[in-house]
């Protein structure tokens, strides 16, 4: 039902994840992150708010490992649930209860951890991990890469219909949080988003923190 790659980038201290699902609106219940603490996610039979308890754990300095094996020994129907936990400098974490749906699967890499269920073959979340480390470019570039390269090596068992892709850096907001929640392209159609917002990014901030020194983009009533 959802495949997922989060990922941290060492060079510039931004986290991020890209995700994908047959359901509509995956990222908006599945992915969380906070700039400064680190990224995870929570999927296969959701329980959303258990990524942004993960993050609050880690924010007390607990690792990674740590968080989730604290998460699990204390979690009703945790054996439903697949989650994955980045921080800024420890192994990442993953968790795979016993009930997680089809063939389900996780890789923890340096930098990034892959995890899948409902999956065409165990091979995916590998593969996903592989690609980020061996692409180049932005942080959410390279998960853009790792969630193409995943729905290449099969996928799901059957066709995705939303993707997500959310990236924090420095300020306290996601600097790039874009969805596509309902489509029967959603990883083709979310790259294509990515690449009309990709060199705005940094606009977008300059116009939150200095206004006065904001650009222009020609729109209508806009000098």
């Amino acid at each position: 039902m959802t495949f997922s790659i989060i990922a941290r980038c060492h060079k510039t201290g931004q986290f991020g994840g890209a995700i994908c699902s047959s359901s509509p609106a995956v990222a908006a219940r599945c992915l969380q992150a906070k700039a400064g603490v680190g990224v995870a996610t929570s999927q296969n039979i959701t329980d959303p708010k258990l990524a942004n308890i993960l993050l609050d754990m880690t924010k007390y300095d607990l690792s990674p490992e740590e968080s989730i094996a604290e998460l699990v020994k204390n979690t009703e129907f945790i054996e439903y649930r697949q989650l994955t936990l980045i921080n800024s400098d420890e192994k990442p974490a993953a968790f795979s209860g016993k009930h997680s749906l089809g063939v389900f699967s996780q890789c923890i890499g340096e930098h990034a951890v892959g995890a899948g269920n409902l999956l065409a073959k165990q091979e995916v979340s590998q593969v996903m991990v592989d690609a980020f480390h061996a692409a180049s470019g932005s942080l959410a570039e390279r998960l853009m890469t790792a969630l193409k390269a995943g729905l290449a090596a099969g996928g799901e068992a059957g066709p995705v219909h939303s993707a997500g892709l959310l990236v924090v850096d420095k300020v306290e907001w996601p600097v790039i949080n874009l969805r596509v929640d309902w489509s029967d392209t959603p990883i083709e159609d979310l790259h294509q988003l990515w690449k009309v917002y990709e060199p705005q990014v940094e606009d977008y901030v300059v116009r939150a923190i200095n206004p006065a020194s904001s650009p222009s983009y020609g729109v209508p009533g806009d000098e």
